[in-house]
């Protein structure tokens, strides 16, 4: 096992090869892996003003990180599901978009990856927009409608205004909508051949191509929570909602 000390002596471009993780945690810190693949860990550190350890106990975390299963998703109310994905949007947003377009604007391509790092270049930005744009749609439509609908259900509406909201974006029509999203990062799928790549492709662009597949990976799943937990238990509280207003009208 290493020591710490060798530790830090080992070069960063070993590092990252042994482990593509670790040019996350790097970027977590301000630091580009590819502009140092040569230094030490140390040298870097110190360059940045990081201390060793707290990249190494950034490491260890992001290691032993675990995602609920679907299963405890599903069992818990719709407000524990609607937060979950609140917080995955926002690691998206703050966390893998800045690294990976990072990655894209600062990668010194060899001849071979040239094209497509301009065709890259030119798409991801487009990609990052689009997606940050259907964050804040879901969030500002199919969020606050959930949050209406708990409001109903508690009866915190008058009889009119709980009438006027339910009328309005029914969740059937956000789910709809919902799927045309679904497979957001063809384009990008298609341009690198399914992040294929050869065994002895430079480590910048296996790093790049390991994190774009991971991140296709992370919405494939948190595109399946929304359509196979998400939107179920919003369509369920819409229908005892519209229950619960119904029986007051005939009562009134």
């Amino acid at each position: 096992m290493q020591t710490e000390q060798n530790f830090n002596k080992l070069l960063v471009g070993d590092l990252v090869s042994e482990n593509y993780v670790f040019a996350s945690v790097l970027h977590y810190f301000g630091i580009s892996f590819y502009q140092y693949p040569t230094h030490s860990l140390e040298q870097v550190c110190k360059k940045h003003r990081v201390r060793p350890n707290q990249l190494i106990s950034e490491l260890e975390s992001w290691a032993a990180r675990k995602e609920p299963t679907t299963e405890e998703l599903y069992l818990n109310p719709i407000e524990v599901l609607v937060a979950y994905l609140k917080k995955k949007h926002y690691y998206f947003v703050r966390q893998e978009l800045p690294f990976l377009s990072n990655l894209i604007s600062g990668i010194s391509p060899e001849q071979e990856f040239q094209g497509l790092m301009n065709d890259l270049r030119i798409m991801f930005p487009l990609f990052v927009e689009d997606f940050i744009h259907h964050i804040h749609e879901e969030e500002s439509r199919l969020f606050k409608r959930i949050e209406l609908l708990q409001d109903i259900e508690d009866g915190n509406f008058a009889l009119h205004d709980a009438l006027t909201i339910l009328k309005k974006d029914p969740i059937k029509s956000l789910a709809d909508e919902h799927e045309i999203h679904d497979d957001e990062m063809q384009g990008i799928r298609k341009l690198t051949s399914d992040y294929t790549l050869a065994e002895d492709a430079p480590l910048t662009m296996k790093v790049l191509y390991h994190e774009l597949q991971n991140f296709e990976q992370e919405l494939i799943i948190h595109a399946q929570i929304e359509d196979e937990l998400l939107f179920p238990k919003a369509i369920e509280l819409e229908k005892e909602a519209i229950r619960k207003i119904t029986n007051k009208i005939k009562i009134n």
